[in-house]
């Protein structure tokens, strides 16, 4: 950091289990990207290029590359994967992983109709070839899932070899985790914590108020998704209780 301050809350270093954060890329240029890892990099964790957009993206190769050389990892959004299952191509979506050198991958159903068992066994597939992350909750706002099944496919998709399960919020954060106004789901976030582990939960918090929701809930380490990457640096002062949301949050808890 540029200078010293007292009573700032201890951040996990990367590499790190917790205290992720995961970029949404929606779209950016080359150009975009190197000034995102200027500013921003030391506090990627990870960058979801967002649902199917590496399918309409002149410049793939050179943008993993970017990031590759920047240390952070890079993977196409369950959306894609979801696109090629239902067109019957799991195994030319297995072959674009190793096209591009890929080490993560994401497993969601947010669009489609799967069986759980059968998302369970593309986990386990696709655990013996990278790293999988696996997206638990419906793109459709009319679509409520019980927390009890939250938590039951967090800890078979989990058991199947997810490395980590994400909490669905879409880019917009308005569905799964959370109401059509914003607002989280406070009893099923809290429900959903007396099971499954901190630190193996990304959270999609796209909004301000849900990165401080969770930050006061969790702490300065929790996992918080799909972040814009012009707010990587605003949500790192949030966690260190640098900015107004959470200003006192942390000087209380040393008093």
């Amino acid at each position: 950091m540029n200078y010293t301050l007292t009573d700032i809350p201890e951040r996990t270093q990367k590499p790190r289990e917790s205290g992720y954060t995961m970029v949404m890329d929606k779209g950016m240029s080359l150009r975009e990207i190197e000034d995102m890892i200027e500013v921003s990099g030391d506090f990627i964790d990870i960058v979801k290029m967002g649902w199917a957009t590496s399918y309409v993206t002149p410049i793939l190769k050179e943008k993993i590359e970017l990031f590759r050389q920047a240390g952070i990892p890079c993977y196409f959004g369950g959306t894609l994967f979801e696109a090629f299952v239902i067109r019957n191509q799991f195994d030319d979506y297995r072959k674009l992983l190793d096209r591009y050198n890929l080490e993560f991958a994401e497993v969601s159903d947010g669009s489609i109709d799967m069986n759980h068992d059968e998302k369970c066994e593309y986990i386990r597939t696709l655990a013996g070839q990278v790293t999988v992350l696996s997206e638990v909750g419906s793109k459709d706002a009319a679509k409520i899932i019980p927390p009890y099944r939250w938590i039951e496919q967090m800890q078979t998709e989990l058991e199947a070899g997810a490395w980590k399960v994400i909490g669905e919020s879409r880019e917009a954060g308005n569905v799964g985790l959370f109401r059509d106004s914003g607002e989280v789901r406070q009893g099923l976030v809290e429900e959903i914590l007396t099971k499954i582990p901190l630190e193996k939960i990304i959270w999609e918090a796209p909004q301000k108020a849900q990165q401080v929701w969770f930050i006061k809930l969790c702490g300065t380490n929790v996992n918080l998704g799909n972040i814009a990457p012009s707010e990587v640096i605003p949500l790192e002062t949030i966690r260190l209780g640098l900015r107004g949301d959470t200003f006192l949050h942390f000087l209380n808890q040393g008093k």
